[in-house]
């Protein structure tokens, strides 16, 4: 078993881990899912807490967090939207201050990405980013473990993103480039990712072997790829500019012409919710190569045992 380079650390973006790290992840995860199958519960976090905080709505996240909290033996404490730890208007230094004394780990879903860093900043316990405007972690997580389960590797396959340059874009790249993979982005010019984002991971990419393309066109994205993933385009707080974005992301749909494009046995995914009819299709989202139930449930296992390394068990 690989050493647990993770005890105490924070995970608030997928470059946080070395590639090692990331893999240890995976290995934890795919481990304690088959021992949950196989009859074998343990508790290696018995007698622990960790205050999971959602101030956006939320199932998957909610739900897997809070179960796989539970399944490691820790007692989940959930906080979540007017009820969440920061509705009463305290500062975020105190109010970390406050839950590092009753808890061993604090789970965070929320709209900026500096509020994740600041709590992390004044903890000295882990802090785990379950969402935020800028990454998605524990969904780049699951998904690595969901292609890896379906393909047998990660290394040298193709991704292909196509849609909203985001939070899910973001983690895709660092997904990828952590793992190996060649990764390629199709989305409409104005939508692009964070320029910053893709130099930090070009510079990830050039260790592992990975690769980066950037496309305007969804077909050269998709074009002989082993997964093809998409997202809404119109995440929360957005909802004011739906039929705006609707019509910028026209040409971005992923139904069944385009998936003609990929390899013979691509998969599909999303990270859901799915607005079917506009990212994608039903045809799609139904489809014997979409994979998307298995890659909700992977979220359990993920977080399940990235908190589990973080409060440094395995």
């Amino acid at each position: 078993m690989s050493q647990n380079t993770l005890a105490g650390r924070d995970c608030l973006r997928l470059l946080d881990l070395t590639p090692e790290e990331f893999t240890l992840v995976l290995d934890t995860a795919a481990r304690q899912k088959a021992d949950w199958k196989n009859g074998v519960h343990d508790a290696p976090c018995a007698g622990k807490a960790v205050a999971i905080i959602m101030e956006k709505p939320s199932l998957r996240t909610r739900s897997s967090f809070e179960i796989g909290t539970y399944r490691l033996g820790a007692h989940p404490l959930v906080m979540s939207d007017d009820h969440s730890a920061f509705s009463r208007g305290e500062t975020v230094q105190d109010t970390t201050l406050v839950l590092e004394r009753f808890v061993d780990a604090i789970v965070l879903r929320t709209y900026e990405q500096s509020k994740v860093v600041e709590v992390a900043q004044w903890a000295s316990i882990p802090v785990i980013n379950a969402l935020s405007d800028d990454f998605h972690p524990c969904q780049g997580l699951a998904d690595a473990l969901t292609i890896r389960e379906h393909k047998g590797k990660l290394a040298g396959l193709t991704i292909a993103y196509v849609g909203d340059g985001n939070n899910m874009a973001h983690t895709y790249l660092e997904m990828g480039v952590l793992a190996g993979m060649n990764v390629k982005l199709g989305f409409p010019a104005i939508h692009t990712p964070d320029p910053v984002v893709i130099a930090e991971c070009e510079k990830v990419a050039s260790m592992t072997g990975a690769s980066i393309e950037l496309f305007n066109d969804p077909r050269e994205a998709v074009a002989d790829a082993d997964v093809v993933i998409t997202d809404t385009w119109t995440s929360m707080g957005d909802e004011d500019e739906h039929d705006q974005r609707v019509a910028e992301f026209e040409g971005f749909q992923v139904n069944a012409e385009l998936m003609a494009l990929a390899a013979d046995d691509a998969l599909f995914m999303h990270c859901l919710p799915a607005h079917r009819g506009e990212e994608v299709t039903d045809e799609v989202m139904d489809a014997p190569y979409s994979v998307i139930f298995d890659e909700a449930e992977n979220r359990l296992h993920a977080q399940k045992a990235l908190l589990s390394l973080v409060m440094g068990a395995q």
